[in-house]
């Protein structure tokens, strides 16, 4: 069963902060594992003080659901999705801006950003995962 490596989670870091470099926001970027704990963050100067929070929320339910953190806004309230964040106490954020990531066709953690618009926050978190030379879908 392959895992996401911290080389790799350093890997997403690097694009991402490649990506932050044309942008004009400030973020925070997490990178978690298959279980939704944090492997690498990054907070970047001038960044909100909250985002440290919310990237890492987004990117945990990206990764107890297998996908895009925006998709799961509709069912947030379902009663499997709010067990589920009880569960997690409270730390899952079902809101765009993370994604999963893929290694050999099994998912293995997923990245969040907070800090800029929700595609903005998206679009870092697949810049870093793109970089990595994984996927964001199996």
């Amino acid at each position: 069963m392959p895992s996401l490596t911290l080389a790799e989670a350093e890997k997403i870091i690097e694009g991402a902060k490649a990506k932050l470099g044309t942008m004009s926001a400030k973020m925070c970027i997490a990178v978690v594992d298959a279980r939704g704990d944090l492997k690498a963050m990054i907070r970047q100067d001038g960044a909100p003080w909250r985002s440290v929070l919310i990237c890492q929320g987004k990117a945990a339910a990206s990764a107890a659901w297998l996908r895009p953190s925006g998709d799961l806004t509709d069912n947030a309230q379902a009663p499997v999705s709010r067990g589920l964040m009880a569960m997690l106490g409270g730390r899952m954020i079902p809101g765009q801006g993370a994604l999963p990531v893929f290694k050999d066709g099994e998912m293995v953690g997923a990245v969040g950003g907070s800090g800029g618009a929700s595609q903005e926050d998206e679009d870092v978190a697949r810049a870093g995962i793109e970089a990595a030379g994984l996927s964001t879908t199996a």
